[in-house]
């Protein structure tokens, strides 16, 4: 809570970087190609979440 100006906010951001950090973590025991195969998908999906053209 370092540089957080109150409890509430730390909050609010800690809920939604959860969220979002959710989408890009991926398991310890994938190999190379299922981690690029699960962070073009995490991509896919942040694109349609934020509404922005997936130019990758």
């Amino acid at each position: 809570m370092k540089r957080f100006r109150s409890a509430g906010q730390a909050q609010r951001f800690l809920s939604v970087h959860d969220q979002v950090g959710n989408l890009f973590r991926h398991p310890a025991n994938t190999n190379a190609a299922g981690c690029r195969k699960s962070r073009a998908q995490a991509f896919m999906t942040w694109a349609e979440v934020a509404g922005v053209a997936a130019g990758f």
